[in-house]
Order: structure tokens, then sequence, then C-alpha cells
């Protein structure tokens, strides 16, 4: 019996490039598996596909290893924030508050 494949992307933003892999999987795989199968960790030496936040569309997958894959999904790996956005926008606000009272 000939068994039933999926296709999936996974994508991955470095800080100096992008990449995007079209990976053909068996139908039934999880989350973790296609990353593995992607190769991506070859590409990025430094990333730990064991351990690296991962997600589907935008959406955080708490559980790579039971999460099964669907036809079409795209398969995020995403980086650790360098800044926390908030603090960033505060110190954005104190700033512009302390320019206009100078002014």
């Amino acid at each position: 019996m000939l068994e039933s494949t999926i296709e999936i992307e996974v994508v991955y933003a470095a800080v100096d490039r992008q990449v995007l892999l079209k990976v053909s999987l068996p139908a039934g795989s999880t989350l973790r598996a296609g990353l593995m199968a992607s190769g991506i960790a070859t590409q990025f030496p430094v990333l730990d596909v064991q351990s690296c936040p991962v997600g589907i569309f935008g959406k955080v997958i708490a559980d790579p290893d039971r999460h099964v894959l669907q036809a079409g999904e795209r398969i995020e790996i995403y980086r650790p924030l360098l800044a926390d956005p908030k603090e960033v926008r505060r110190l954005r606000a104190a700033k512009a508050a302390q320019a206009r009272l100078q002014d």
C-alpha cells in the first residue's frame, strides 16, 4: 500500500538571511519530525531544533512533539527577542516627553 504524504514549509529568519524550505512528509508526522526532516539545522548550526520556540502561521505551538502537521502548514522557527517591545516603547515615550519639555 502506498503511504500518503503531505507538503509543508519550514521557515527561519536569521539576522542576515531568511530560508524557506519545502518538505514532503508522511501523513501523520509531528511538527518536530517536520523540523528534523527539513534539514534546517545543517544550514543554521547554532539553531537548537530540539528546544527552539516554533509555531504554525504565527501561532506558537507549546508541544511540537505532539502537534500533527496538516498539508500546507508553515512551520515558523522563532528567534529570541533582542529587546522587550514594552520596554522599548516606554523608553521611546519617555524620550519624546523629555524632548517636549525642552522645547
